[in-house]
């Protein structure tokens, strides 16, 4: 039976350890000594594991039963009702994520998944933890052509909800009233500045202290993008 660390290891795979830190809400350091097997995990730590990703914590602290929760806690069930399916292959762990309409849940600031949610997409584990959260991820099907070349209409866009926190030139799923748009967000003192790939959409400029600061929303960074070809 593999060990804590050993289990621990595996769930980072090629993530680096500062971002798995990030991830699931503890200082690197901790990370870092759980990993080196000089502390030992206490209920806090473990409930940040496997809250975040849908960890079954029977298989993170003694090694049984699956990896991941048959049925996840009701708080981590609110913030991703539809990303918990697992499958389990010959050399791999799959996780189905769920595809997504282009509307906000209402009175929140995430996407609207329904529990039976008809379309989902097999991706692999260790890729996902390698872009993000996988519990917080979702698919989105692009409608329109403001984001072309680099995203085309019809494409399918990964949105990690976990990743609000606005970095230069990358693309964010943006809400706006109840509908959401995908965007290259940029900050300027004391605002942001909405911007499409495609030259006939001008950008737009949100004054952070403005009118329109409490209708746009973060929603969550696009970090991959998939398109079927005719």
């Amino acid at each position: 039976m593999s060990s804590f660390q050993e289990r621990l290891k595996d769930l980072r795979g090629q993530t680096s350890q500062a971002k798995f830190a990030e991830m699931i809400g503890v200082p690197q350091t901790t990370l870092g000594r759980y990993e080196r097997g000089e502390s030992q995990p206490d209920v806090e730590f473990a409930s940040h594991v496997c809250l975040a990703l849908g960890i079954n914590p029977n298989w993170l602290l003694l090694g049984i039963g699956p990896i991941r929760q048959e049925h996840q806690p009701e708080t981590a069930a609110k913030k991703t009702p539809a990303a918990s399916e697992t499958l389990v292959c010959a050399d791999c762990e799959l996780i189905m994520v769920p595809m997504v309409e282009a509307r906000l849940s209402a009175g929140s600031d995430s996407f609207e998944v329904g529990e039976n949610v008809g379309r989902r997409y097999a991706f692999r584990t260790d890729f996902l933890l390698r872009k993000g959260s996988p519990s917080s991820m979702v698919l989105m099907r692009v409608d329109g052509d403001s984001m072309e070349p680099y995203v085309l209409n019809g494409d399918a866009v990964l949105i990690d909800q976990s990743q609000r926190e606005t970095r230069p030139g990358k693309i964010y799923a943006v809400g706006v009233e109840d509908m959401v748009y995908l965007k290259v967000v940029n900050a300027a003192p004391g605002k942001l500045v909405l911007t499409s790939h495609n030259a006939a959409y001008p950008p737009l400029e949100v004054d952070a202290r403005g009118d329109l600061a409490g209708g746009v929303r973060i929603i969550g960074r696009a970090v991959w993008v998939g398109r079927e070809l005719n």
